[in-house]
């Protein structure tokens, strides 16, 4: 039996080591110079819980992908940029034709991504769930060469079975379908019968960045790949904030309603973009040959189909990371007249809450549109723990009622629009593999704007009075999700 000075010595180590890793940690993180909120956060967690702090942050911390992963894209690489040289020559513009504010927009967000901006496309929002099936249900059905799907959530169930029967009779065509589902967002389709009917005629259907205990040592586990991309035949393309997933049957039981969302069809040159973000993400989950492209139906040249032009922001991992908190940055800084955003996770950081706020300080007409309720209960009262800065700026916050808003959108002086994946919170801006498409165009703007005053017109303006008079428990319970904002 231990005696009790052997008991002391075994305490007084596992003390001794518990402040070895809290210190080394706590170093490391100030060594790595990450956003003060962020650090802060970090620092707070593992301090304040002794080796949990540690694990947590082992865990979810540090934005590792991997090393095997980093080399295929590294493989990648220089293909990618002899595509991009390709699409800048295939569809030129001017940037001088664009606006100043337009112009800035466009100049970082070459630099900062590498994909030009692109001439001769034809732009289609779709605002609801059963015109966006409707459409890629017939896009797909009329497919003769290639069909390509990617979501971060595919849910089995509703109108998303149509979309697997309509890929089953392209498959029979001789039609090549591949479809890449991220393997948390899911995790339940992939289980599904359908999945198994959709691989057994051939459809190469992988999921990306599986999970595991193992995998969890070299990489991060909710590090999520969220991007929406449909591209049919290289000729039509597809992103936005709907997953593959039927709002009828979705989360039915989440009590937050139906979700709400909306995706662009888009034809002309910039399809061939869109190709190319999904044969990356495709080529790195199964290391495949990526030149190959038209042995996977993949990217052809891509006649003009309008006058709309576009660019296509891929960010995260590998594209540009961190750049799209940038992106937003310039646009909030450049709107000199109005700024509307909608977004389900509003829990920014730092500078993106200031640069809204500042933009309504200096005349710009800010509005805001969330959801009253979401799915992330910690989620939810970080955002509403922001209210108070922005309406005492200026800024209308409006609280959507008629379901889960799930749509990404700005627009900006009612000529510049961006759409895509991306939420404003922490972990769409520096953590995930996401997509915007950036619209400079009026008539888009304009169609997007009016979508934005139909969920407007469903929601409450909040007052900053009545907001300020809530009881004290709720501003309490919101005060300390905030201060957790930076992790979630």
């Amino acid at each position: 039996m231990p005696s009790f000075a052997d008991i002391s010595w075994i305490a007084v180590a596992i003390f001794i080591a518990d402040w070895v890793i809290r210190i080394g940690l706590a170093l490391r993180v100030v060594m790595r110079r990450r956003p003060v909120g962020v650090s802060l956060s970090w620092l707070g967690v593992i301090l304040l819980l002794p080796f949990v702090g540690a694990v947590i942050y082992l865990i979810l911390g540090e934005n590792r992908i991997g090393g095997l992963r980093k080399e295929r894209f590294e493989r990648i690489r220089p293909k990618i940029d002899e595509h991009l040289h390709r699409l800048k020559a295939h569809a030129p513009f001017d940037p001088m034709d664009l606006t100043p504010a337009q112009r800035a927009l466009a100049k970082h967000s070459v630099n900062r991504y590498g994909f030009p901006l692109m001439s001769g496309n034809g732009v289609e929002l779709l605002p609801d769930a059963d015109q966006i099936f409707q459409r890629l249900i017939e896009d797909i059905d009329a497919a003769k060469r290639s069909v390509h799907l990617q979501f971060y959530i595919w849910w089995p169930g509703g109108r998303v079975d149509e979309v697997a029967q309509a890929m089953l009779r392209a498959q029979k065509r001789g039609v090549k379908c591949l479809a890449l589902a991220d393997a948390v967002g899911s995790k339940k389709f992939l289980r599904s019968k359908s999945c198994k009917q959709l691989r057994a005629a051939g459809v190469e259907f992988v999921d990306a960045l599986p999970v595991s205990i193992w995998r969890m040592i070299f990489r991060r586990q909710d590090l999520r790949n969220h991007r929406k991309i449909a591209v049919i035949d290289g000729q039509v393309g597809y992103t936005g904030s709907m997953n593959l997933a039927d709002p009828a049957v979705f989360k039915s039981n989440a009590g937050v309603g139906q979700w709400l969302d909306a995706m662009v069809r888009v034809t002309g040159p910039a399809v061939e973009a869109l190709g190319l973000v999904f044969l990356s993400d495709f080529d790195i989950e199964t290391n495949e040959a990526f030149g190959d492209f038209r042995t996977k139906g993949g990217l052809y040249p891509v006649d003009p189909a309008g006058q709309v032009v576009t660019q296509l922001l891929p960010s995260g991992p590998g594209f540009a990371r961190e750049a799209i908190r940038e992106t937003l940055l310039t646009a909030i800084f450049g709107a000199e007249q109005e700024l509307v955003l909608t977004t389900p996770y509003f829990v920014p950081d730092e500078p993106l809450l200031e640069a809204l706020t500042t933009a309504a300080k200096r005349g710009v007409d800010v509005t805001l549109i969330v959801p009253e309720r979401i799915d992330s209960f910690m989620a939810r009262l970080a955002s509403r723990s922001q209210y108070a800065d922005l309406l005492a700026a200026g800024i209308r916050v409006m609280q959507f009622r008629g379901g889960l808003l799930h749509t990404k959108t700005l627009v900006a002086d009612g000529t510049t629009a961006l759409i895509g994946t991306v939420n404003l919170d922490m972990r769409s801006l520096w953590l995930n593999f996401e997509v915007t498409l950036t619209v400079y165009d009026i008539a888009f703007a304009t169609a997007l704007r009016a979508l934005q005053e139909d969920y407007a017109s469903d929601a409450v303006l909040l007052d900053e009075a009545q907001w300020s008079a809530r009881p004290f428990y709720d501003r309490l319970l919101e005060n300390i999700a905030r201060l957790l904002g930076p992790l979630l």
